[in-house]
Formats: structure tokens, sequence, C-alpha cells
């Protein structure tokens, strides 16, 4: 049973839109609700405020990565086709947009009269400090330059509706001081109830934020990027040198199965059982034993559940077979220069000698792989159709129990921040600026590869990332470098890692995003399917008993390894990169508010 002392969002009661100011003229404490004046007294208070901000913290859902290379959307997404046009409203920019900020801007002007401890004091407004900090990182993500609000507005204040935008730096500047208090004044993860903020799930977000930012300007031309990187290094080596957490690897639990019987024959891949690491900890009941996780989100059956395990198996994307392709083998080669590649032309050959990791996101083309031996978590092939229109299946968070998969009735634990990501912040942040050491590889990155390890098997050790890796041939697409410009191989290799470590988690499109890497987009892989070659469809066909592949659209393709037929989900033309979507659009009637003080982002003219 998890510990009862925990915090679960369910449990942010009161909703700070009640909170409202009393005029000097009725300056007398209303008996049926709250307001400023009965309000603002307890430390307590200031807690249940806080409470209501926690919602916003992300956590992945079956549509994580839908808009980025990784997956491919039964129907094509409108942004990525440039099919978006400019709202005449909302669009994120709106009064009601900025809800949580404005009420993190009216606490920072209330909470001086509750009384209590320093240090309880001192933790609710960290806890403040981080949360507008994570809302602003939001707003500049997808709109660059935004006003910097700093004080308690209301929907009359004309210098919020009509205030120009406020450089981008000031305004990550102020997220990174907004960060740096919630470090310096939150508690340590051992003094707060489980699923609270903490200093370094604070810490890891300011590591994050540097890191965007950081790379974001290196790739625009843009001096004084180095400091952010610095600072991400300086936070993420912190977390790794004084939290405590490490990398998770599961003794006992998911594994596959050798020698398992599908459709009357025997497809063995191994001469034993082995275990499933990686998997394991993403369908994990209870993640605050969990030495990778430095902040959950809880949930409790009849309290506060989800619908994610059951929705990764109804959300009508597939893989792309780009990032199938970005497998390493277990040599550490890509597959390009690996011999141990045993190509894509096969439904069981395609996942052999490759890193765990692909087993244990792909519903597809492999061994069922077992709970307990028994109860299957995946398919040995899944179908091509509107639900899964590559034939590949995101699987990494479906659990084999019947009861997660019932309506809204998942329970385990999803991770908020995640050790891994500090490890992957730090090697990229070393890289970018050109310090990295074999010895930072072997304490971020090779940590995360050593999990995938199955001593006990033939081969079973996933080679380790040094300085100097191979140049993989699929840098380059026609030609052209696959990121519309050169990177060193090993930053190549970290971005690599980051992609298939943290796939179908929400990162990818910020990724694309802050390299200025939309040309990743062009590559016609990045929506195709599996390999329809005869021999796959006879193997579907053996193993449905139907033509499987009748009325799929499929092409031919010329690849570095010879010309093939795939799945294209799409009979549109391939889409084209356009820079105006590394920005979203303002809303017009916003410009037509701000009386001109409002510029629109760059190609939304």
């Amino acid at each position: 049973m998890k510990n009862k002392h925990i915090f679960l969002y369910l449990l942010a009661g009161w909703l700070s839109v009640t909170v409202v100011s009393c005029s000097k003229v009725l300056d007398r404490e209303p008996e049926d609700s709250i307001s400023d004046l009965n309000y603002w007294q307890t430390a307590d208070e200031l807690k249940l405020f806080c409470n209501n901000f926690y919602p916003i913290l992300y956590v992945p859902d079956q549509n994580a990565d839908n808009q980025s290379d990784n997956c491919v959307p039964n129907t094509p997404d409108q942004w990525l086709y440039n099919l978006t046009t400019v709202p005449s409203s909302g669009g994120g920019w709106a009064y009601t947009n900025w809800a949580y900020i404005r009420n993190a801007n009216y606490f920072l002007t209330h909470y001086q009269t509750a009384t209590g401890t320093e240090k309880e004091i001192k933790e609710y407004l960290a806890e403040i400090h981080f949360f507008r900090a994570y809302e602003y990182f939001n707003k500049v993500k997808d709109f660059g330059d935004v006003p910097w609000i700093n004080k308690d507005l209301n929907v009359n204040d004309s210098s919020f509706l009509y205030k120009p935008r406020t450089d981008r730096k000031i305004v990550v500047d102020s997220i990174i001081a907004d960060l740096k208090f919630a470090v310096d004044n939150l508690p340590l993860p051992d003094q707060v109830e489980l699923g609270r903020l903490h200093k370094y799930a604070a810490e890891q977000m300011l590591a994050r934020v540097c890191l965007y930012e950081g790379t974001w300007m290196k790739y625009r031309n843009q001096s004084g990027w180095e400091t952010y990187l610095e600072q991400a290094v300086t936070a993420a080596r912190d977390i790794m040198d004084n939290g405590g957490y490490a990398i998770y690897k599961p003794q006992s639990q998911y594994y596959f199965k050798a020698g398992d019987v599908v459709d009357s024959k025997t497809h063995t891949v191994a001469d034993k059982d082995y275990l499933h690491p990686y998997k394991a900890q993403f369908i994990q009941e209870d993640l605050t034993k969990n030495p990778e996780c430095v902040l959950p989100k809880i949930y409790r059956l009849d309290q506060l559940t989800s619908r994610l395990s059951r929705s990764v198996n109804e959300a009508g994307v597939g893989v792309s077979k780009d990032l199938i392709e970005a497998f390493l083998c277990t040599d550490g080669k890509p597959i390009a220069l690996s011999s141990m590649y045993k190509g894509d032309d096969s439904a069981i050959l395609e996942m052999q000698n490759r890193d765990p990791r692909l087993r244990s996101e792909i519903d597809n083309r492999f061994l069922p792989n077992y709970l307990n031996g028994t109860t299957p978590i995946s398919n040995f092939l899944t179908n091509v159709n509107s639900s899964s229109p590559t034939g590949y299946v995101a699987a990494k968070f479906r659990s084999p129990v019947p009861a997660q998969n019932e309506a809204n009735q998942t329970t385990y634990d999803m991770y908020v921040f995640r050790y891994a990501e500090v490890l992957l912040i730090y090697a990229e942040s070393k890289a970018e600026l050109g310090s990295i050491t074999q010895g930072d590889l072997d304490i971020s990155i090779n940590q995360i590869r050593a999990r995938l390890d199955q001593p006990d098997l033939p081969g079973g050790k996933m080679a380790r990332l040094t300085v100097n890796p191979p140049a993989d041939p699929r840098a380059e697409i026609n030609g052209q470098p696959r990121y519309g410009y050169q990177v060193s191989p090993l930053i190549y290799e970290i971005r690599r890692e980051r992609r298939v470590e943290l796939a179908f988690e929400g990162f990818r499109w910020d990724d694309i995003v802050r390299w200025k890497a939309g040309k990743l987009l062009e590559n016609p892989k990045t929506v195709y399917g599996i390999v329809a070659s005869d021999a796959v469809q006879q193997q579907y066909d053996n193993y449905f008993g139907s033509d499987i592949f009748k009325g799929t659209h499929v092409v031919t393709i010329s690849d570095w390894d010879g010309t093939k037929k795939v799945v294209a989900p799409y009979t549109v033309p391939m889409r084209k990169w356009n820079d105006k979507l590394y920005l979203m659009p303002i809303p017009r009637d916003q410009i037509l508010l701000s009386k001109g003080q409002i510029k629109q982002n760059p190609g939304w003219e």
C-alpha cells in the first residue's frame, strides 16, 4: 500500500479564484465566503492555495509525441503540415490563459499577512515562484517574447492588455531567478509529503530551462548561450552529486519469454527468458520508492486515476519508421554500420540485437513479453489500420494488469521529473560547451545504458558511448545533413540517446524546436511505417488469416540498404518545413487590443 503521507493532486481543494478583494466601503468579513479579510492568515492557507497549481505539472499521455517525428497520427498533423492559420482569438494568449501566472502574482501580493514559521512561509513562497516559472517557460516556448508580469492584475488592467512583449532574455532570466529562489528555499525530498515539490525537483526544472535556452540561442547564433548551458551543467551535477538518485533496474517481474509459440510456430530469439528492465518503471504502481523518481504524480483507486494504460491501445497513432531506425544495435553501432543488424524484411529479425528499449517501447515484431511469464503485455504482430497506421504501436505505458486497462482506472504512478533526464541534460550541455570527457559520459549516458545489460545472455551487454563514436551515415539524408546543419558524431549520438530514452514522454517537439531542427520533419520516414515486402505481407497474412495489406497505402523508396516497399499512411504530399512553426501565432484580437504594441511572430504576419 502506498504511504499515507502523500500529496494527491485531487486534494488541491479550493480554487484561488474564489478569493476576492473586498471594497474599501464594505470593509467587513463575509460570513459565507472566502475573502482577503478572512484568508491569508496561516501557513496552512498558503499551502491550500499552492495545491491548486499542482495539476499544471505535465505527465505524459497517449498523444505526448504526436507533434514530432516519433509518431504518426491516423490523420496528418495540421501543425506539422503547415495548415494552421492565425486564430482570431484564444490561441493560448488570451487573458484566461494567464490564470496561473495571475494567481501566482496574487499570492505574492497577499501572503505576507500569514503567520507561521519562516521555513513554512518560505516553502510555499518557493512553490509559487516555481509554478510562475513553470507557466512562463511554457509561454516562452510557445510564443518567444511575452510580457513579463510580476504584479497582481485584473481583467480591466489596460497595462496588461496593452503591454508590449518583454525581451525573451529578460523573461528567461526572470524564470531562472524564480527557479533559483525555489531551489534555495524548498525543503529536501525527505522533508515534504511524497509527491510535493522539493529542492531537487526545482533544480531539475532549472536545468531543463537552461538547456533549452542555451541550445535555442546557440543554434540561432545568439551570443551568451554558454552562460545558460553552464548553469544547466551546475544544476544537473548538484542533483547527481547530492540528490541520491540512481537509474532504476528491477531484479524481476517483467520479462520476455523465450521459445514462445505464435501461430503454431515457435519463434525463438533467445535461449532463455530475460528481464525487461526499462519498461517496468513506466507501469509501476508505486514510484515513491523508485530511485529514479525525482517527483511522482501519485494515483490511487477511487481517489485519483488516469486512463493512460487503456488509451495507448486506442490512440490511433503509429510510431514512425524513422524512430525505429534510430535505435542502435547492442554493439553500440547504428544499423547502417553494425554487422549485428538483421534487416527489416521480417517481423522477427528487425528487433534482434537491438537496444532493448526498442522491445520495451514498441508493441510489434518481436515475441510477446510477459508479466511473471503468463500475462502478455504485447502482441507478436500489430494490425495495420486506423488504430495503428504504421504497423508500429507505442506500448511504453501499457500495463498487462487487466484492472489497469479499464476505462479511467489506471492507478500506476507517473513521473513528473525523472532522473534519466538529469543525466541527459548534463551530457548534452557538456558536449555543446565542448568540455565533455569520457568520465562525463560514464557518469551520465553510460549509467542509463547500464540499465539495459542482460549479463546472463549471450551478447547481453549494451555497448557504452565513447567520446569518439563512429559517424552514422544516416546523419545525412540524400546528401543533406539530417538537422539542416552538421553536428559532431558525439552530439549526434547524445541527441539519439535522448530521443530513445525519453520517447513518448513529451520532450521530442521541444527538442526539435530548441535545436532549430525542423528539417528533420521533411524526412519521409518520419511518416512511413513497416516494410511491406512480400515476405512481411505473407507473415502478416499467416498470422491474421487474411490479406492485412489489402487497401493499405504502400510506396517504394530508395533507402541506404536498397529499394523497398513501406507502409505510407498518408496520400498527401510530404510535408515541407517552415521556420515560422518554431513559434505559435499571436491571436488577431490580441494584436488589435494592444493597439499595435504587440507584434506578430515571424512568418505569421
